[in-house]
């Protein structure tokens, strides 16, 4: 690869930022992935201002990113940007990631229950908004992705099932019975023959923004917590549910198409609530003594 004066000086630049992005699609990553990374490396090249860079420019750019960001997206942030690093052979200028230690449980203040769950999809149906309440009801009992759900189609719907392509693995997810009845009714009154169900009026795929926003306007109506409402805790649901019931992790990670299990326990964390709860089942305390003197 022939470097520019710009890579020499190492200087980021919007051409060197589409060089590395291109690399990555040469190599299969995802377009999720591929747009985290570009809006990180976008960022930091705003923050170098045409400045060359070297380790204490990252340091620097790494603690400005734990003053703001929470630890996992700053490591988000420094894989994106050791990736462009090493792909221009700048890797005196890695930087290490986050220690984290992580706790076992959920946050509450954003972990959404079943009960919310069904408060907005039943707020989405009152509203008028039929694709958006069939829309929670087939991420969260299915388990896809938001990004997945172009494969949501009618044939898939005929089928059963449908055959995702995410990161370079493809995966089958099965659909229920009740769930494949009401989406042929939805598309049949749509007037959706074939392709993707969950289309918009100029039958486009729906973008991952709209739905975040559509979902984040049924707070009120639903009674919900604004925090709570994100597409990927309807995942994080349908992970929680299913553990509770199989208890079968392995199983779990490859519906939901994780290639690391430990990936997977994250969503089946509970909250300290749900914790505590199961302890002051075990009965382990004595609450009292009959007045018989204890022998310390």
């Amino acid at each position: 690869m022939k470097k520019t004066e710009n890579q020499n000086k190492r200087i980021i630049t919007e051409e060197t930022i589409d060089n590395y992005c291109d690399w990555l699609a040469g190599r299969e990553k995802s377009e999720g992935t591929i747009r985290k990374y570009r809006y990180y490396l976008q960022k930091f090249m705003e923050h170098m201002n045409g400045r060359s860079v070297d380790k204490g420019s990252l340091l620097i750019w790494k603690q400005y990113l734990r003053n703001h960001l929470a630890p996992i997206t700053v490591n988000g942030a420094l894989t994106a940007l050791n990736g462009f690093f090493r792909f221009y052979r700048w890797e005196d200028c890695e930087v290490r990631f986050l220690k984290i230690t992580t706790s076992p449980f959920s946050q509450e203040s954003r972990e959404l229950s079943k009960e919310e769950y069904l408060r907005l999809v039943d707020a989405a149906f009152r509203k008028g908004n039929e694709r958006l309440s069939l829309l929670l009801q087939t991420v969260c009992s299915s388990g896809i992705r938001i990004s997945e759900l172009k494969y949501v189609t009618v044939e898939a719907v005929q089928k059963g099932k449908a055959e995702i392509e995410c990161k370079g693995r493809i995966r089958t997810v099965l659909f229920t019975r009740q769930l494949c009845n009401m989406l042929a009714e939805y598309a049949k009154r749509k007037g959706i023959m074939q392709g993707m169900i969950f289309i918009t009026r100029r039958g486009n795929a729906l973008d991952r923004s709209n739905i975040w926003r559509e979902m984040k306007a049924l707070s009120m109506a639903a009674g919900v917590e604004s925090d709570k409402i994100f597409p990927h805790n309807l995942r994080h649901l349908f992970a929680r549910t299913y553990y509770e019931i199989e208890k079968d992790l392995s199983k779990l990670a490859d519906i939901l198409g994780h290639s690391d299990v430990n990936t997977t326990r994250i969503y089946t964390k509970e909250s300290g609530t749900r914790h505590r709860q199961q302890l002051e089942k075990l009965g382990l305390l004595v609450t009292s003594y009959n007045r018989i003197s204890l022998l310390l």
